[in-house]
């Protein structure tokens, strides 16, 4: 073991220690559930009822949460054993520099997205909780929606730049009022459920395999989840043991995905059955048209309601992407560098490009299930963490590149080799493909982190 020229932010990594952890019902669950608990994730279910079946879309889902459970289980493990965050464990499977662009800045710039996409939700509800709703696609023709993504966009960046620990206090409690109003939605709604088939059919024509609403929902599971599945290894360094990895894993994410999806679709296909027109929309446009299906007060308070659950992510989101840049890139000063991502996902919102649910979900699938895989080789490979590999880990980023690509079949190849499944292959095979190159000698020699040694 030698000591290179490390990068300064595995020199200013210290562990957290034990006594500043606590149970996983104190931070694990709820911070999953709040991440499920959101627009994007309940949106996101709608892809999975193209089949006019309502089972395989909840098959689909509970395979999908499964999965969640998998991705986050080895990166929570990890922070919990070494008290250190994601971008410190990733330098063993990608090295002390190659860490700097995975997970570092790719996580930035992925946070960037998710801002997009919770402005764009936020503004959605905001607009029809003043009666100014319409398709995403025509709001962006609008002035007025362009003023509300940019003051939500825009203050919410700055409130994650300077009060994030009001942002953490709110999140505690937040998730429960759209988990409320979803519920509602799904009762109200579930009068229209024995005519949702036949609306299907009649507004998409022949129906797609019930295979293809199974796939559907668990690829948008995992691909909603990916990101911060892998960034469990910055819960799992505020667990106390496994057992806090394990149950904080198992409520906050594999159950109330469950609840949250169940709810979503049986909402979304009761909105369907009543209003055949719905079956058509695509990205957000679906749950809103959901959500606001009763009509009157109940609707218009449903819509204020999900403005309210967007406030948390976004602040977070932009604080997430700021300090993703501002640790691999110390020079850069956090709160402008806040604004500036918060302003990126502004106008992707305010064009409407952060719309497509389904191409983003897909995306972070492909980007982050091979993450998780190789930083599960690793694990097993070296039972446990191996410490930062000196320079850049070829192991590790050359199976990341192969898991990419076997998750982006489908679209690379417009279609015709999607199958469906594709953030389990890619970790799958990026797992697979690092412990044989791994097995080459094409991991680097690990370097000393002195900080490590007080975890």
């Amino acid at each position: 073991m030698s000591n290179g020229n490390l990068p300064s932010y595995l020199t200013s990594a210290t562990p957290n220690p034990k006594e500043n952890r606590a149970p996983w019902y104190k931070n694990t669950a709820p911070a999953y559930a709040g991440i499920f608990l959101s627009v994007p994730f309940m949106a996101g279910m709608a892809g999975a009822l193209v089949a006019g079946s309502l089972t395989a879309a909840i098959i689909g889902l509970f395979m999908g949460a499964m999965f969640c459970l998998v991705l986050y289980y080895v990166p929570g493990k990890l922070g919990m054993k070494t008290g250190m965050p994601l971008y410190v464990v990733a330098s063993s499977t990608f090295g002390t520099h190659g860490g700097i662009l995975i997970p570092g800045l790719l996580m930035g710039v992925v946070q960037i997205f998710w801002h997009a996409f919770f402005t764009t939700s936020a503004a959605g509800f905001f607009m029809e909780a003043i009666g100014k709703g319409a398709p995403v696609n025509e709001l962006a023709k609008m002035p007025l929606y362009w003023g509300v993504c940019a003051v939500l966009g825009l203050a919410l960046a700055f409130v994650g730049a300077v009060g994030i620990g009001l942002l953490s206090k709110l999140s505690s409690f937040l998730p429960i009022f759209p988990l409320v109003a979803i519920a509602v939605a799904a009762v109200v709604n579930s009068k229209g459920l024995g005519n949702f088939s036949e609306a299907v059919s009649s507004t998409n024509g022949v129906l797609a395999p019930a295979s293809a609403a199974m796939f559907a929902a668990l690829a948008a599971t995992a691909g909603f989840f990916a990101s911060a599945g892998v960034a469990g290894t910055d819960f799992g360094m505020n667990s106390r043991n496994e057992k806090d990895v394990a149950l904080g894993g198992f409520f906050g994410i594999t159950c109330v995905a469950l609840v949250a999806g169940v709810l979503a679709i049986v909402a979304i296909a009761g909105a369907i059955g009543t209003n055949p027109e719905i079956a058509g929309m695509k990205g957000f446009d679906p749950f809103i048209a959901a959500i606001n299906q009763p009509g009157g007060i109940m609707a218009t308070l449903s819509s204020w309601v999900f403005v309210i659950a967007c406030i948390c992510p976004l602040g977070f989101c932009a604080f997430l992407a700021a300090n993703a840049f501002s640790t691999m890139m110390p020079k850069i000063p956090r709160i402008p560098m806040t604004m500036v991502a918060g302003a990126i996902g502004v106008v992707l919102a305010a064009t409407g490009k952060a719309s497509d649910l389904v191409g983003f979900f897909v995306m972070v699938g492909a980007a982050f299930g091979p993450i998780a895989g190789v930083m599960l080789a690793d694990y097993v490979r070296h039972g446990g963490w191996a410490g930062p590999r000196k320079g850049i880990n070829l192991a590790g980023y050359i199976a990341w590149a192969i898991g990419l690509v076997m998750g982006l079949l489908g679209p690379l190849s417009g279609g015709d080799l999607g199958y469906g499944i594709e953030p389990l292959i890619a970790l799958v095979v990026a797992a697979a493909a690092y412990f044989i190159l791994a097995g080459m000698g094409l991991e680097p020699e690990t370097v000393e982190l002195e900080s490590a040694k007080k975890a």
